[in-house]
């Protein structure tokens, strides 16, 4: 049996971005790569991911973009 060590959110996000940079590929990509590599479930990555407003806003907009989630309200300025 595997033990896996969770890490931080901060860490979890700074892998993230590692992945997205390197493998040029989008955030929710990034989180799958993440979680096969480190054997962990999609719900706890999403757990660290609500933790991070930013890495969430991001995630959130490529849902929105591939239609995955309904938009959200954004103001015209």
């Amino acid at each position: 049996m595997k033990i896996v060590s969770i890490k931080s959110p901060s860490e979890f996000v700074l892998e993230i971005e590692m992945f997205v940079k390197e493998a040029k590929c989008d955030y929710m990509d990034a989180v799958m790569l993440y979680c096969e590599k480190h054997n962990i479930e999609v719900e706890t990555a999403a757990e660290l991911i609500k933790q991070n407003s930013v890495l969430k806003a991001k995630v959130q907009y490529e849902a929105e973009i591939l239609n995955m989630v309904k938009r959200s309200t954004k103001l015209s300025i």
